[in-house]
C-alpha cells in the first residue's frame, strides 16, 4: 500500500522531471553554444553516466582522426606506472640510480641517482626545467635522459614542483627499463587492451625511449575512455584497466602548479571544483569529475598557446560552468 507521504514524493519527483530535463536541455545548449565559439576547440565529447551526450566537431580535424595529445601524455604514463607498480615491478620509493643505474651520466647533478619515481612523477625533481623556453635545446640534444639530469639543481627533491617534460622522460625511460618493455608496449597492453582503443606510435629519443610525456596521439574517443576510466576507479565498462587504489592516490594533493595554482597528484592536475584532469598543451584536455559522473574529452589547436589566464581558463570556465551543470 502506497503511503500519502510516499505518493507525494513520487508526484514531486515526477513534477519535477519535465523540469529538470529542460535544465539540463538548457545547460547543453549553452555547452554547445559556448565550446562552438571557442575558436581554438577543435572537438568535444561529453560522457554523463553510461550516456553520450555531446560529440562535435566545430572544426579541426574531426571526431575519427587522432590528435596529438600533448603533455597529457603525462597523465597516461603516470597510469602505466600505476600499472607497474600494482603488479610489483616497481615502487615509488625507488631510486632512480638504483633501478637504472645506467640512465645516470657520470656528470649528472648531484642528487640525481636518488630521485625516486615519486618525485618524477609528481614533477619534484628539484631540477632546472626542460619546457618551455628550454624545450628546444633538450630535444635537440643527443641524450634527452642525460640532458635532463644535469640540469642544475634549484630546489630540493620532493620539494616544489618544477614543470618539466625532462622529468617525465626520466620516468618513462625508467620505467621502460625496468620493466624491460617499450612505453608502447606498456601503453597497448595496459590501456589499449583494457580500454578497446588504438595507440600509434610515437616520437621516440636519440636512445630509443619513446617520449615519456610528450607526443602521444589518441582519438576524442579515446581520450574519452581514459577520462570515463578515471571517473569509475580505473574500471570501464566490465573491467578494471588500472588498479583502483593507484587512481585514489592518483587524486589525492601532492604539491601545486605555480602557474594554474591547480593541486597535482600523481600525473593529475585537480580543480577545487572536483576535476582530475590531464592537460597538454592548447587546449588538450581529458578531465573526469566522478561526484557529477561526467567525463570529457576536449581537443584544439595544437599550434596556439593555452594559458592559465586566457584559453584554459575558457575551458575551465566551460568545465565548470555549462559541463558541471549536467551532472
Amino acid at each position: 500500500m502506497v503511503s500519502r507521504r510516499s505518493f507525494s514524493l513520487g508526484l514531486g519527483a515526477a513534477l519535477a522531471a519535465p523540469a529538470l530535463g529542460r535544465a539540463q536541455g538548457a545547460a547543453l545548449a549553452e555547452l554547445r553554444q559556448t565550446a562552438g565559439a571557442l575558436r581554438q576547440l577543435h572537438a568535444i565529447t561529453v560522457q554523463r553516466g553510461d550516456d553520450v551526450i555531446l560529440s562535435e566537431a566545430p572544426r579541426g580535424p574531426g571526431l575519427s582522426r587522432s590528435a596529438n595529445i600533448k603533455s597529457c601524455s603525462k597523465s597516461v604514463l603516470a597510469l602505466l606506472v600505476g600499472s607497474a607498480i600494482a603488479g610489483g615491478q616497481l615502487r615509488l620509493s625507488d631510486r632512480l640510480g638504483d633501478i637504472a643505474p645506467r640512465l645516470v651520466p657520470a656528470d649528472a647533478t648531484e642528487g640525481a641517482a636518488g630521485l625516486t619515481i615519486e618525485d618524477l612523477v609528481t614533477l619534484r625533481a628539484g631540477l632546472a626545467s626542460t619546457s618551455g623556453a628550454n624545450y628546444g635545446a633538450w630535444v635537440a640534444s643527443p641524450n634527452w635522459v642525460a640532458y635532463a639530469l644535469r640540469q642544475p639543481r634549484i630546489a630540493p627533491a620532493g620539494g616544489r614542483m618544477i614543470y618539466s617534460t625532462g622529468s617525465t622522460h626520466v620516468l618513462g625511460a625508467a620505467l621502460a627499463t625496468v620493466t624491460g618493455d617499450s612505453l608502447l608496449t606498456l601503453s597497448r597492453r595496459s590501456l589499449g587492451a583494457g580500454l578497446g582503443i588504438e595507440i600509434p606510435s610515437w616520437t621516440r629519443d636519440p636512445q630509443g625511449f619513446y617520449f615519456g610525456g610528450n607526443e602521444m596521439a589518441l582519438t576524442p574517443e579515446a581520450m574519452l575512455r581514459i577520462a570515463v576510466m578515471m571517473r569509475d576507479g580505473g574500471r570501464y565498462r566490465d573491467r578494471q584497466v588500472i588498479d583502483r587504489d593507484w587512481i585514489e592516490a592518483s587524486r589525492q594533493p601532492r604539491t601545486r602548479s605555480p602557474y594554474s595554482g591547480l593541486s597535482y597528484g600523481y600525473g593529475w592536475f585537480l580543480s577545487p571544483s572536483g576535476w582530475t584532469l590531464a592537460r597538454g598543451y592548447g587546449g588538450q584536455l581529458i578531465a573526469a569529475h566522478p561526484a557529477r559522473g561526467l567525463a570529457v574529452a576536449i581537443t584544439s589547436d595544437p599550434q596556439q598557446p593555452a594559458r592559465s589566464e586566457g584559453y584554459f581558463g575558457d575551458l575551465m570556465r566551460l568545465l565548470d560552468g555549462p559541463v558541471r551543470a549536467l551532472g
